[in-house]
């Protein structure tokens, strides 16, 4: 029999964490004067309400174009310095566009007439 949770008691649910994760919640508990239980809960609904931020995969933009240029820029962080500016541009064109033998599976290129 599952039982529910009601106002007067929350539901109890196990978490498995390792002793560095459960001693970091421990502190942060003592410091804001709360039980670890207390502690977890509150730390998981400041994380589940946050937002992410520019950096973050989760925030990454949907338009294909600038996910191109986002990959551009990462690219070119990675790449030689030393290499001539018509080798770095072949370069991120090969990464960003892929080998050929894939061209007929990306979905955002239009699909060849038959």
């Amino acid at each position: 029999m599952i039982r529910r949770p009601t106002p007067a008691h929350g539901a109890v649910s196990e978490v498995k964490m390792s002793e560095r994760l459960t001693a970091k919640i421990d502190a942060w508990a003592e410091a804001h004067g709360m039980a670890r239980s207390d502690a977890i809960c509150r730390l998981v609904e400041l994380g589940l309400s946050a937002r992410p931020d520019a950096d973050s995969p989760a925030a990454a933009p949907a338009n294909p174009l600038d996910l191109e240029g986002l990959a551009v820029r990462q690219i070119s962080q990675l790449l030689d310095p030393s290499l001539s500016s018509d080798e770095r541009e072949r370069r991120i064109r090969r990464l960003i566009e892929g080998p050929a033998e894939f061209s007929a599976e990306r979905i955002d290129l239009p699909k060849p007439r038959k």
